[in-house]
């Protein structure tokens, strides 16, 4: 068994640590691991990927194009960016709300997030939509608030965002881990104060 996973976004939205408790869950489990990350504009906006590998006989973190199993995309443009990774009949997790990287802004081009989710689902295999937007409302919202979270500004969104992702993938059935061997990666990871409100994020239904 072996596993490719790319991760990629915009910095600030978690997925450093997405990876990092991924790659934690399958050592737990006895599973190799070999990761690499570029986070040099992690925290200006800028665009964050992530290489994950998981299985025997792996010789370095990163794998060439059109191998991915997994595709995180944690935002619709940098998720067309990196598109070129995945196989055929790979995977994509996709968070439809966007949020314009410093790079395209530099740029000066124009951001169609719909014409870059049209994309993603026409070259493809398989396909899963989250709006994770509305599900960081909906743990901020009064139904929210039965979890003991009062708004989405008192989790922080990328935190939540991060959360309610990676509870997506794991519901994929794409990797040998499940939500429980996650949350529990999770609960020994991040800070006492932190774990209820991430672990709630985790088993949200997106």
């Amino acid at each position: 068994m072996r596993k490719n996973i790319i991760l990629c976004g915009v910095g600030g939205q978690g997925i450093v640590l997405t990876s990092k408790l991924l790659a934690a869950s399958a050592m737990a489990k006895g599973i190799p691991v070999m990761s690499a990350e570029t986070i040099g504009m992690a925290q200006k906006g800028g665009s964050v990927f992530s290489f994950l590998r998981m299985g025997d006989d792996l010789c370095c973190p990163m794998f060439p194009k059109g191998t991915a199993d997994l595709l995180i995309g944690f935002e619709p443009a940098e998720a067309v960016r990196m598109l070129p990774y995945l196989k055929p009949d790979g995977t994509v997790i996709l968070n439809t709300h966007p949020i314009q990287p410093v790079t395209a802004t530099l740029g000066g081009g124009a951001y169609d997030a719909a014409e870059m989710i049209g994309y993603v689902q026409r070259n493809a295999g398989n396909v899963t939509l989250l709006d994770g937007d509305a599900a960081c409302r909906e743990i901020g919202s009064p139904q929210g608030a039965d979890m003991g979270v009062t708004s989405v500004r008192e989790i922080g969104s990328p935190k939540v965002l991060n959360m309610v992702m990676l509870g997506a993938v794991l519901r994929s059935d794409v990797l040998p881990l499940t939500l429980e061997e996650v949350t529990e990666t999770m609960e020994r990871t991040v800070k006492p104060q932190f774990r209820e409100l991430n672990r709630k994020a985790l088993h949200i239904q997106g």
